[in-house]
C-alpha cells in the first residue's frame, strides 16, 4: 500500500488515497494570486509615462514598467502618459516585481501600488500605453487589456491614426 494512508480517528479508520502528488501538482498548474515583490519604495519622480524613479535603500532606482511602452515626451499624448502615470503612482508606496535590467541600466518590473492595483495594466487599460510586444510578447492580459481600450476609444486610442512608440524613435533619431 504505498500510495495509501491510514487515517484513525475514534469514530471510523478508513483507507484514503494519499493526495500529496496530485496537491502538488494542483498548486504548481493553478494561477497565484499572490504578488511576490522583489522590493518595495516610495515613488520620488516620474520621468515619462512608463519609466518612475523609487526609493530604495535611500537611493533613487529607475524603474522601466515592464511590458508597455507609453508615448514618448515630445509625442502626442506623451504628457498625458506621463500625467496618468503621476497620477497612480507619485508620492506612493509601491511593489515591484523586478525582471533584470534594459539596456539603459533601468531596472524592469511590475510595479503595484500596496492595495493591489497593478499600474502597468492600468496604463494600458486606461489607453495610455501599447502593449510592448517586442519584450512581452506572450502577455496576453496586457494584449487583452489593449484590445479593450482600442475599442472603447480610451486615452490615446481616441485618435484616428496612432504612432507607437518604437516607430516614432526610429523616425526620430
Amino acid at each position: 500500500m504505498p500510495n495509501e494512508m491510514v487515517i484513525c480517528n475514534p469514530f471510523a479508520t478508513r483507507r484514503v488515497l494519499h493526495r500529496t502528488p496530485f496537491l502538488l501538482l494542483a498548486a504548481l498548474l493553478i494561477p497565484t494570486i499572490v504578488f511576490a515583490a522583489d522590493f518595495s519604495g516610495r515613488v520620488v519622480g516620474v520621468l515619462d509615462g512608463d519609466t518612475i524613479e523609487v526609493l530604495h535603500h535611500g537611493q533613487t532606482e529607475r524603474i522601466r514598467l515592464n511590458g508597455i511602452d507609453c508615448p514618448e515626451k515630445g509625442q502626442a499624448y506623451g504628457n498625458n502618459a506621463k500625467q496618468a502615470t503621476s497620477a497612480l503612482v507619485f508620492g506612493k508606496d509601491v511593489m515591484l516585481q523586478t525582471f533584470g535590467k534594459d539596456t539603459y541600466g533601468r531596472t524592469l518590473a511590475d510595479v503595484r501600488l500596496l492595495d493591489g492595483i497593478h499600474v502597468n495594466h492600468t496604463l494600458v487599460k486606461d489607453g495610455w500605453c501599447w502593449w510592448y510586444r517586442k519584450y512581452a510578447p506572450r502577455n496576453r492580459e496586457l494584449e487583452r487589456l489593449e484590445k479593450e481600450a482600442r475599442e472603447a476609444k480610451k486615452g490615446l486610442w481616441v485618435a484616428p491614426t496612432q504612432v507607437p512608440p518604437w516607430e516614432w524613435r526610429k523616425r526620430t533619431r
